[in-house]
Parts: C-alpha cells; sequence; structure tokens
C-alpha cells in the first residue's frame, strides 16, 4: 500500500501533535514494512526528532513543487494537494493534524484523526480568526474523510454534539507517549537530570501549557500549606500573569520552579523523581501527560469527569479541579499514604495505551477502507 500522511507538525512541532504524527509514522514504517510511506510537508526542517526516517528507505518525503504550491503553502496542504497525492501514486491519505486537503474526484481514501474540539467548548481561549479557521477545516475533514479517528470517547462525544458527525464513521483509537517514557531511568541520571535543573529533592509535578484551562492557578493555591514544591513545566500564556498572581499572594516564591523548553530527554528522569504528579485541567481531548506520569510509576491526581477517568484509570485520584480545598486534601492524603498499590495498578491500566495498541488500532482502520 502507498499511504500518505500530513506531516507539516512531524518536522515543525515539538509538542502534542509533533509527538502524535512522528510516533504513528515511525510505528507503521517500523511494523509495516512492505508498505510506502510519503510524507506530505510544506518544508522540511533540520528537526532531530524526525531524523528517524533517514533510516527507512520506504519513507519518503513530498514538498510543493508548482511554483503556485511553493509560494502559497498553505493553499498547497489544505486545497491543491491532491493532484500530488494522485501523482505519488497514494491510495491512502492519513490527516493527523484534524485536517485534509479538499477532496476533488480523485480516488485516494482519506483518514483523518480529531484530537479535541476545545477551540469550540472555551472559545474565550482562541482568537476569534483561529476559531473561525479550525471550525471550517475540522468540519469538513468530519464531514468528508472515509473514516474518522477519534483519540478518545470524549473527542467523539464532541464531533457527535458540535458537527453531528455520524459515529458509524468514527473509531475511537487511544494514542500511547514516547517510548522514552517507558523506560526507567538510572538512580544516577536522574541525580543528574534534577540537578542540571536545579530540582528540590521532593516535589508535586505538573507537565502542560501554563494556560487557563489547565489551571495551575489552583494546584499552587492548593499547596500553599502543603510543605513539598512544585516543579510546573511547560510554555507560558498571557495566563502565567495570573499563576505568578497566585504565587506571589500565597509567599510561594521560593516553592515554585517553572521549567519552559527543557530537552525532551530529560522528561523522563524528572517526571520518574517526582512524588505526585497533578493535572488539575478543565478540560482534555486526552491528556497525554497523565498517561507519561502512569508509565513513570508516580501517583496521579486530576480532574472528575470529562475524559480524565478514561485517560487516568480506576486508580489515580480524582478532584474537582476548581475545588482547592478538595486538590489540597487530595495532595495531603497521597503524601501520607503508601502509594505502591495505585502506582502498580496504575501501570498495569496504562499498558492499553501501548504503542503496538495504537499502531495495530489505526492499521486496523487502513484495512478497514480496502
Amino acid at each position: 500500500m502507498r499511504i500518505g500522511f500530513d506531516a507539516k507538525r512531524a518536522y515543525h512541532n515539538n509538542t502534542g501533535l509533533g509527538n502524535y504524527s512522528r510516533d504513528l509514522i515511525q510505528g507503521m514504517a517500523n511494523s509495516y514494512k512492505e508498505d510506502d510511506y510519503f510524507l506530505f510537508t510544506p518544508s522540511l526542517s533540520e528537526n532531530p526528532r524526525i531524523a528517524f526516517t533517514n533510516y527507512f528507505p520506504n519513507v519518503n518525503a513530498i514538498i510543493p513543487q508548482a511554483l503556485l504550491d511553493r509560494q502559497f503553502k498553505s493553499y498547497w496542504r489544505s486545497v491543491n494537494m491532491e493532484k500530488d497525492l494522485v501523482k505519488n501514486g497514494i491510495e491512502l491519505y492519513h490527516g493527523l493534524s484534524q485536517e485534509i486537503p479538499k477532496r476533488k474526484g480523485g480516488k485516494v481514501k482519506y483518514v483523518v484523526t480529531i484530537h479535541d474540539l476545545i477551540f469550540l467548548r472555551y472559545p474565550e481561549t482562541y482568537k476569534a480568526i483561529d476559531r473561525k479557521i479550525y471550525d471550517k477545516k475540522f468540519r469538513y475533514a468530519a464531514e468528508n474523510a472515509d473514516l474518522v479517528i477519534a483519540i478518545s470517547e470524549q473527542t467523539k462525544a464532541d464531533l457527535v454534539e458540535f458537527y453531528k458527525a455520524d459515529p458509524a464513521k468514527i473509531r475511537v483509537i487511544y494514542q500511547s507517549c514516547h517510548e522514552q517514557f517507558k523506560e526507567e531511568v538510572k538512580a544516577e541520571i536522574k541525580t543528574q537530570i534534577t540537578a542540571k535543573h536545579n530540582l528540590p529533592a521532593e516535589y508535586i509535578l505538573y507537565v502542560g501549557t501554563i494556560e487557563k484551562r489547565k489551571n495551575l492557578a489552583s494546584l499552587i493555591k492548593a499547596c500553599a500549606k502543603i510543605d513539598v514544591p512544585i516543579v510546573a513545566i511547560g510554555n507560558q500564556t498571557s495566563y502565567f500573569n495570573e499563576v505568578l498572581e497566585a504565587v506571589t499572594s500565597n509567599k510561594m516564591e521560593n516553592r515554585v520552579h517553572f521549567l519552559e523548553n527543557i530537552p525532551f530527554s530529560d522528561l523522563p528522569a524528572i517526571y520518574q523523581s517526582a512524588k505526585i504528579f497533578c493535572y488539575p485541567s478543565v478540560f482534555e481531548g486526552f491528556g497525554i501527560p497523565i498517561i507519561e506520569a502512569l508509565y513513570s510509576k508516580i501517583p496521579v491526581i486530576t480532574s472528575k469527569g470529562g475524559v480524565f477517568p478514561e485517560t487516568g484509570g480506576p486508580n489515580s485520584t480524582y478532584v474537582d479541579p476548581l475545588n482547592v480545598e478538595e486538590l489540597a486534601n487530595a495532595i495531603n492524603d497521597t503524601l501520607k499514604r503508601d502509594n505502591s498499590e495505585q502506582i502498580s495498578k496504575g501501570f498495569e491500566f496504562v499498558q492499553k495505551f501501548s504503542t503496538e495498541n495504537h499502531i495495530k488500532g489505526v492499521r486496523a482502520v487502513y484495512k478497514e477502507l480496502f
């Protein structure tokens, strides 16, 4: 089979959508060597995390060739790409980041992965122009793809609710996290990494963009009377000012450590050195940091309802993320008790999100179309 992928994020994004794209492409190329894979990207990059493609002879990068397409790369990717799919004999094209190019009558089969519709649930957190663009692209993909992959039952429900999508053509395929989170880090390496980033001996870990929806300020308020510092890893948005206000008003200037743009390879050691992983987000399409924490064998505290029990399983601790007292009590209880059984059962649960299961699930969707 000749399979095309939307590889823009694989080449140019180092976080969520980029990780999803790279992990899926690498998994497919490694598991199904009999097929040929074509990565359609507006431009190439020196990103070292896409370098794995050099080791697979059946993986080829495709960039726009026509003058118009080179000058208007977004137009090529959204409207004019199908001619290049046909030219390269693509039988199936997978839009990995919630969109597909306009269908123009070719015989290409289309699959799209929809990660979330957060811009519709929380429109105030997005610019108006971005919401308009996302809505147009995501709606078209949901309506015109032959099959839709939703990364969770929550996202499937949102597709049906907001776009009246046909549930019969939606397949829920859980993603995994990067393989590096599944390996135990040696004690000496953990010591080196924590010293490198000047981290405390014990800490509560938060990982995620520092934006209002993810609710870091509530975690800071909850920890005001708990004598364990917080390590917060994530890019900062305008909401960071509210977070800093929470730090100052609770006199926690020396107890909250912010890390940004750290090497991806350092993350497993930071996870595995934490006492607790706390993720008080109000809403997610999936919540990949929860998976990373469960693989890292640390107790997880996250939010009630939505996708969180789907991702965190029956042995994580769930709270109302906006109830600071409830969050504080959960943290205190977790710090005081023996969490070995919770960790063991959480690690057992998270195996359902293995890379093998993810790749097999997506492959089954491809086979369904042929």
